[in-house]
């Protein structure tokens, strides 16, 4: 029901409100500002500072000693000047500022280039398990993937977080290792396949229960150790992967529940019904 429930308010805030796109996927200037003293406490002053001289309120990510500010439109060389001279004045005058600027055509391309690059993910994914196991199990990976992609955009959306170049890094992430757990479910069913006797769909369903707590101690511990590395980079990383790190807790949760809830499940779904049908054709036959 929780998955449900973050799938149905996914849809509904990304019709309404769309995603957050950060400069590397629109039109604008990123400003990474570097200072050499402590600046935590001026962040009302900063912002008042930009109001004053014309900068507007661009989205601004403040550390203790670094500070981003993200404009929607594109600085002009004599902005970028007076932003670097007005810093150095009112702040630090050792402070080093780096700007990248995306203009319209590029921020399209990036788009189309990270939905590329997720779909070529997918098919590969769904050749290599159709090849190392049957077209069953490759459907339920993909549906599963789907799935967990879907979930880390929604939260992103819902959460109104900022999708830039490391969420794209991320979700391919999360893709390679969500298969991983999954894979190794689908082993475990496919070595159980062979000594079970399989003479009604409930036959299988066992099948697929043990083979789920067969493997449940290794799906746990695996991704608490994955989490708990998270977390510390969440907690103790730099500003710059900090979203990276809230898309990849995001995705390790909903990947451990799909492997479990969606994955197994839909291929029991499909297996079944193959089942039933041969069932079927041998009661005709005799």
């Amino acid at each position: 029901m929780f998955a449900i429930a973050i799938t149905l308010l996914g849809i509904i805030t990304l019709s309404v409100f769309g995603l957050k796109y950060g400069v590397d996927f629109k039109a604008g200037s990123s400003v990474d500002i570097t200072f050499k003293k402590d600046i935590g406490g001026e962040k009302a002053a900063f912002e008042q500072y930009l109001k004053d001289n014309s900068f507007g309120s661009p989205g601004i990510t403040f550390g203790a000693k670094r500070v981003t500010l993200r404009f929607d439109d594109v600085l002009t060389d004599t902005k970028e000047k007076a932003l670097k001279q007005g810093i150095a004045e009112k702040f630090d005058k050792d402070a080093s500022m780096e700007v990248n600027t995306v203009d319209v055509e590029i921020a399209k391309e990036l788009q189309r280039n990270a939905l590329k690059a997720v779909l070529v993910a997918s098919v590969g994914i769904a050749i290599y398990v159709s090849i190392r196991f049957e077209w069953r199990f490759a459907v339920a990976a993909i549906v599963k993937l789907l799935h967990d992609a879907f979930i880390v955009i929604s939260l992103f959306s819902i959460f109104r977080l900022e999708v830039n170049l490391p969420f794209i890094v991320a979700v391919l992430t999360i893709i390679g290792y969500s298969i991983n757990d999954t894979v190794v479910i689908f082993d475990r069913i496919r070595e159980n396949l062979r000594f079970a006797k399989l003479k009604t769909v409930a036959d299988i369903a066992n099948v697929v229960d043990s083979s789920i707590w067969q493997t449940m101690s290794r799906s746990i511990n695996t991704v608490m150790t994955v989490v708990f590395a998270t977390l510390c980079l969440l907690i103790f990383g730099s500003e710059s992967i900090r979203l990276f790190s809230v898309a990849i807790l995001f995705g390790l949760v909903a990947g451990v529940y799909s492997s479990v809830f969606i994955a197994s499940p839909l291929w029991f779904l499909l297996k079944s019904k193959q089942k039933t049908k041969t069932n079927v054709k041998s009661s005709a036959a005799s």
